[in-house]
């Protein structure tokens, strides 16, 4: 078919038929592609190709060619070192048809980035945050309250060491000023981990002697902290550690101070006393025990304490009946100046 279309000058002839092959009794002598001699014994047994054996080529349309063709085009096509034409050749497509070449991704048609749009392209650095972001000045300054605050936590847990640490010669030499530091905010105990632990329930009352505006006294009810305490913590997923633990840690350190007959048994016994007192007082205010124009005069607490009853399954027998201890009643220091002035401004 490509003999066609390029044209009626091109060689349309057949090939050579293939030899028989020699009968299996003959030896077939191997030829030597290298060797001339055996070259020219093979073109003299080849026979020449009789034009009466050509079949015509057809374009696929279904009309033949011509058979007849000059001498010239068949001795061209039997020219030494010319390709065969009897053999068909694979179809090539016109150069029309073929689809023109896309090109490579190196060969882009966009101009290349001068150097200046390169840099310019760069990302630029993220803003300063946090304490680099800050003048040298401020800076300084936190550096200085880091420094406040890192020499603060580390005297802390020193001073915590020593108090719980068994006694040596650091703790007996400073132990003045670690007690000043520890107690009463800061005191530790093991009562967790006691072989014997805690099977009461205690609870702190409080009453006061109110000085009324006319200058009379009244005295209040009994007022039950630890009662307040566990209503603000019932319920309360995250409870507060005020709620938890002020008035019973300030009670156990009072406890811990005196004897059964309520005198001081050391130096401290006069600073549980005192942080006590002023728990109550808040505590006092906050329910506003004095009312309008009262002020509290003097404080009186007691404890009463009952048994946590014990399992079904213990044979153990505690009595059910609340044993109380009563503490004397404590003057507020500042009642009377408060109360004077505050009647001298309303006289005024």
């Amino acid at each position: 078919m490509d003999a066609y279309d390029q044209g009626a000058g091109a060689d349309r002839t057949r090939a050579p038929e293939p030899e028989p092959a020699p009968e299996p009794d003959e030896p077939i002598d191997p030829i030597d592609p290298a060797d001339p001699a055996d070259s020219a014994d093979r073109a003299d047994s080849a026979d020449p190709i009789d034009p009466s054996d050509v079949t015509d080529i057809t374009d696929g349309t279904g009309r033949a060619d011509r058979a007849d063709r000059p001498e010239g085009s068949r001795e061209a096509a039997a020219a030494p070192g010319a390709e065969p034409s009897g053999w068909p050749r694979p179809s090539q497509p016109s150069p029309s048809s073929q689809p023109p070449p896309s090109p490579l991704p190196s060969q882009s048609l966009s101009p290349s980035p001068s150097p200046q749009a390169s840099q310019s392209s760069q990302p630029s650095q993220p803003p300063l945050s946090g304490v680099a972001a800050l003048s040298l000045r401020y800076q300084l300054v936190a550096a200085l309250a880091l420094a406040v605050v890192a020499v603060t936590v580390c005297t802390h847990l020193g001073m915590v060491f020593l108090h719980v640490a068994p006694s040596n010669t650091l703790s007996k030499q400073h132990g003045k000023a670690v007690d000043d530091w520890v107690y009463p905010e800061f005191e530790q105990n093991w009562k967790l981990f006691a072989p014997n632990p805690l099977q009461q329930n205690i609870a702190v009352q409080v009453r006061a002697d109110i000085g009324t505006a006319d200058g009379g006294v009244r005295t209040t009810g009994w007022y039950d902290l630890s009662a307040e305490d566990g209503r603000a913590i019932d319920g309360n997923p995250l409870p507060s550690h005020t709620d938890q633990n002020e008035l019973r840690r300030a009670w156990d350190f009072f406890v811990s101070t005196h004897d059964t007959d309520n005198r001081p048994n050391g130096q401290r016994g006069a600073l549980s006393q005192t942080y006590l007192t002023r728990i109550v007082l808040l505590r006092l205010a906050r329910e506003g025990a004095a009312g309008d124009g009262g002020t509290v005069q003097r404080v009186q607490l007691r404890s009463r304490t009952t048994n946590v009853p014990p399992p079904r399954w213990s044979g153990e027998k505690v009595s059910d009946q609340p044993t109380y201890r009563v503490l004397p009643w404590w003057p507020v220091p500042d009642a009377r100046p408060a109360r004077d002035a505050k009647t001298a401004g309303a006289v005024q």
